[in-house]
């Protein structure tokens, strides 16, 4: 647990040595251009985190239910309570935060390429689909269902910036606040349980 906390305080630190100048730089870099199917294909892979997230949970505990497995049926219950977490903690740290986002911070610079409303840090679609994968990955403990679902949840965290909605920094936090709110969800779950 200590590991999982120096970690989680290291990428949060690391948050800082992003100047605004840098993260507005690298958002840029990846936002500009156009180019029609990309930026629709980046729309649909946002757009697919709500479904993901829902199908992740009750795909785990149906597994689990149907192979007569207690384990992998308390997994899906955990896998929604971790998203449930993340959701909660997420919006609250917005709130909180209260950053603009970057078309609204920059609009002759940023190109806004999907509805988004409400503040920026951190990502929200960023951060759930990192905590499904991170849920996914320890329920199951398969790199075959690790590899997609983090390969996944990477293409959300990078259509957030080609789509104009979020800065690199956003991102990071909503990589930091999805995998620790899975990770945090199984370590009660060990703690409670003794196991």
């Amino acid at each position: 647990m200590r590991s999982i906390l120096a970690f989680i305080l290291f990428c949060t630190l690391s948050l800082n040595v992003f100047s605004q100048n840098t993260d507005l730089d690298i958002l840029k870099s990846i936002n500009s251009g156009e180019n029609k199917n990309w930026d629709k294909t980046m729309k649909l892979t946002s757009d697919g985190v709500y479904p993901f997230m829902a199908l992740s949970a009750g795909g785990v505990w149906l597994a689990g239910y149907i192979n007569k497995d207690q384990n992998m049926m308390r997994n899906g219950y955990k896998t929604a309570i971790a998203i449930g977490f993340n959701i909660a903690l997420t919006e609250g740290i917005k709130y909180s935060v209260r950053r603009k986002r970057p078309f609204q911070e920059y609009p002759d610079e940023i190109v806004m390429r999907t509805k988004a409303d409400g503040f920026s840090f951190p990502s929200g679609h960023t951060s759930s689909a990192f905590a499904t994968a991170t849920a996914l990955t320890l329920s199951t403990k398969k790199w075959y269902v690790a590899v997609p679902a983090y390969a996944y949840a990477g293409l959300v965290a990078y259509s957030r910036l080609r789509l104009g909605v979020h800065y690199p920094s956003d991102v990071l936090g909503g990589i930091i606040v999805g995998i620790g709110c899975s990770m945090l969800t199984w370590q009660v779950d060990k703690w409670v349980n003794k196991k």
